[in-house]
Order: structure tokens, then C-alpha cells, then sequence
């Protein structure tokens, strides 16, 4: 089960879900950009990997498609990458590029099994509100799931 921690008034999204996986393989498969497909956005999306340099400096990009064709993007830079423990990376809705948020994902080894957090800050309260609007912790639970289900 994917928690979600979603204060008001606050500029942050805290997503917590735990793995039954060892932290190198979550991270392995969560820097992969052969894997992102599989398992990153809501299931009835396709995502395509444009770009994925997971260090320090490194760029990403990735693109939600419907059935219609259409297309969302997402994108970013690397700040820090500590395998198997973190990646911090700024994460950006390109219909809103003023919006950037800045996240930490931390995989933590707990009674066997891996704590994945996700931390996104926004610029704002409203961006993070925003995000909340557009169901964008729905997206989030869904690709934990997805996530859960390759890690198996």
C-alpha cells in the first residue's frame, strides 16, 4: 500500500511504500531506463524513456502517451545519485516548466525489505496543490503498484 503524506499548507508530497526487495534491486530497477516503462505513470498510459542519465548533472525525460497519441512530458536533472541508498533529481510537468519541483527519493533497508520515500518540494503551495488537482497522487499509487508488481 502506497501512503501518502499531504499537509495543508504545505509545499511538499511525502510517498512512502515498502518492497519486498533488497534497496539495489529497487534502485537498480527505478534507474532503469529500460524498465521505466513497465512500471512509471498510470497503467493506462504508455511511457517512453527520451532520456535518462541517472548522475550528478545527468538530464531525463519521460513521456506519457494516451491512445489517442497524445503527449505528456516530464523532465529533469539529476543533482545527486548515491546508489543504492538516493537520487535527488528536480522533477517538472512540461505544460508547466515555472512549476519545478525538487525530489529526493530515499530507499531504506527495514526488516528485509526496502522503504521507498519520495519527498517533492514545490516552488509553492498552490504548484503542489496543483499537482494534487490533476489526481497526481493517483498516478503515483498506481506506478507504486505497477512497481511492486516487476519487483515480484
Amino acid at each position: 500500500m502506497t501512503e501518502f503524506v499531504i499537509e495543508p499548507g504545505r509545499q511538499d508530497i511525502v510517498m512512502i511504500r515498502h518492497f519486498d526487495a533488497p534497496p539495489d534491486l529497487v534502485f537498480r530497477v527505478v534507474t532503469d531506463p529500460e524498465l521505466i516503462p513497465r512500471w512509471w505513470g498510470p497503467g493506462f498510459l504508455t511511457t517512453r524513456v527520451d532520456r535518462m542519465e541517472v548522475a550528478p548533472g545527468g538530464r531525463w525525460r519521460f513521456v506519457n502517451v494516451d491512445a489517442r497519441g497524445r503527449e505528456w512530458g516530464f523532465s529533469g536533472f539529476y543533482h545527486a545519485v548515491v546508489p543504492p541508498e538516493r537520487f535527488v533529481r528536480t522533477w517538472e510537468f512540461e505544460g508547466t516548466p515555472e512549476e519545478a519541483a525538487l525530489e529526493t527519493v530515499t530507499l531504506t533497508q527495514v526488516d528485509g525489505r526496502t522503504r521507498y520515500t519520495a519527498r517533492s518540494v514545490h516552488p509553492t503551495v498552490e504548484a503542489r496543490d496543483a499537482i494534487i488537482r490533476a489526481d497526481g497522487p493517483r498516478g503515483g499509487r498506481e506506478s507504486m503498484d505497477r512497481l511492486a508488481a516487476l519487483l515480484r
